[in-house]
């Protein structure tokens, strides 16, 4: 067993609490593949589909990093907020820019926590999936972007398949 430190349960509290925020991300991205994918928006789902992947190993790499400072810490499995369902195409990449911006906030704050309490580790970990998620929020404002400016015809090229 390790000895955990009040630093250390600051640490794993905020790890929790980014792995919460994932698993809520990969529930709402799938939610919308599966939304997407049923509307034909092949591309969209696809790419909505990666996303939610890449949402997956963020929670695996919080889960993990629990792990490694606590070995008997069990990392969270609560979903940190509520789905939103039967959005409309144009809604669900605003929905998803917010969700992306809220948490490239959220970690950016977390990171300087860990540092603050000499966690270099879990401060890079936070800093390495802020990046990424700052690449799914310029792809969602991307095509919300696209869809506002080019409508019909944009989601018309995005039924093709590959």
């Amino acid at each position: 067993m390790v000895n955990t430190t009040n630093n250390s349960k600051i640490i794993i509290d905020i790890l929790n609490e980014a792995r919460s925020m994932e698993l809520y991300g990969i529930s709402q991205y799938m939610n919308h593949h599966y939304r997407l994918d049923d509307a034909d928006y092949v591309k969209l789902a696809k790419e909505m589909k990666r996303i939610a992947i890449d949402e997956m190993k963020h929670a695996e790499a919080f889960a993990e990093r629990i792990k490694d400072i606590d070995s008997d810490c069990e990392p969270s499995t609560e979903i940190k907020g509520a789905l939103i369902k039967n959005q409309n195409v144009d809604a669900i990449y605003a929905t998803d820019k917010n969700a992306e911006a809220e948490t490239i906030r959220k970690y950016n704050e977390f990171a300087q926590i860990c540092r603050k309490n000499n966690d270099v580790v879990s401060a890079t970990l936070f800093e390495k999936i802020t990046n990424e998620e700052q690449e799914h929020l310029n792809y969602f404002d991307d095509v919300e972007r696209h869809i506002k400016e080019l409508g019909g015809s944009y989601l018309a090229r995005q039924t093709d398949k590959e």
